[in-house]
């Protein structure tokens, strides 16, 4: 028989009681994947002005843009962050409900947001600068690049680095959410995966981009240069291991061919060293090493 409308409801409101842990319910406001995806355009947009909007800019309209993108950013950024404070307080304690209801502790709460917002904004040139380096990492990079242009408007490691260079300053200032919220985003959209707790360092390259991953505990120096498909990952995935170092270190001047797997916190890739294609490392290995599979006779009939 059939399905009547009344009974799929019935069927689906009973699931709720049923089935918990995976409602949102008599809580706060989660913040909304909508208004982070419209906070990540207009953050492309100040990064990279001139890119990313239909209207052309000059010396004379790009400050009035200026304003009105981070005016927006400000309003938008402080609201969601102030809806993953709330999250976070009721998750640890569930009597600290005033926080979310009581005026007062409301108005400081939204300050506190929107004070965050700015001091993580205040840090937009200081990213500009290590972006200029990205792109030129890139530029230098890839031969087939005919443009620093080309390379911002068509390179998805270049959003990528980006958005997380934004998300890891969120993540370092123990805001929930958000920043993982971006950094899934920009990996739907990309195909890298990258943890907004990783750290990298400047002139990072990602060439042709899709299935990066980069752990939460990952540390990249300064001029790496990645391929399709590498995993800088963890050994362990026990959630005990949550609070120690899982992922690899990476040091200066590293190149790791496409389909290498680096994992481990205990691991080190040497300053200089070359990883080839399709390696996998669960083991430090000194400066200046090429590692690579060596490649089985190929037979011809």
């Amino acid at each position: 028989m059939s399905a009547t409308i009344h009974e799929v409801i019935d069927g689906i409101y009973a699931s709720y009681s049923a089935h918990g842990g995976i409602n949102h319910l008599r809580g706060p406001n989660l913040p909304s994947m909508e208004s982070v995806i419209r906070i990540i355009s207009d953050l492309e947009s100040i990064m990279f002005p001139g890119f990313k909007a239909d209207e052309a800019l000059n010396e004379e309209n790009i400050r009035l843009t200026l304003s009105e993108n981070i005016t927006r950013v400000v309003r938008v950024l402080s609201e969601e962050i102030y809806r993953s404070l709330c999250f976070r307080l009721r998750s640890e304690d569930p009597d600290r409900r005033k926080f979310c209801t009581d005026e007062d502790a409301v108005l400081k709460a939204k300050h506190h947001a929107q004070q965050l917002t700015l001091d993580v904004l205040a840090l937009v040139p200081w990213i500009r600068k290590r972006l200029k380096l990205d792109v030129e990492a890139a530029f230098r990079g890839d031969p087939a690049a005919k443009s620093r242009e080309e390379i911002i408007l068509a390179y998805p490691g270049v959003e990528a680095i980006m958005i997380h260079r934004i998300a890891h300053e969120l993540w370092i200032r123990d805001i929930p959410l958000i920043p993982r919220m971006m950094s899934e985003h920009i990996h739907g959209k990309t195909g890298i995966d990258i943890h907004p707790g990783a750290q990298i360092g400047d002139s990072f390259f990602i060439d042709h981009a899709s299935g990066v991953v980069i752990g939460e505990t990952t540390i990249i120096g300064e001029n790496v240069k990645v391929y399709q498909g590498v995993t800088i990952g963890a050994l362990s995935v026990d959630k005990s291991q949550a609070n120690v170092k899982r992922h690899p270190t990476i040091e200066d001047d590293v190149t790791i061919y496409a389909g290498a797997t680096i994992l481990g916190g205990d691991t080190v890739i040497g300053k200089g060293s070359t990883i080839g294609g399709n390696v996998w490392i669960t083991s430090s290995i000194p400066s200046g090493s090429k590692i690579y599979n060596k490649p089985s006779e190929y037979i011809r009939k």
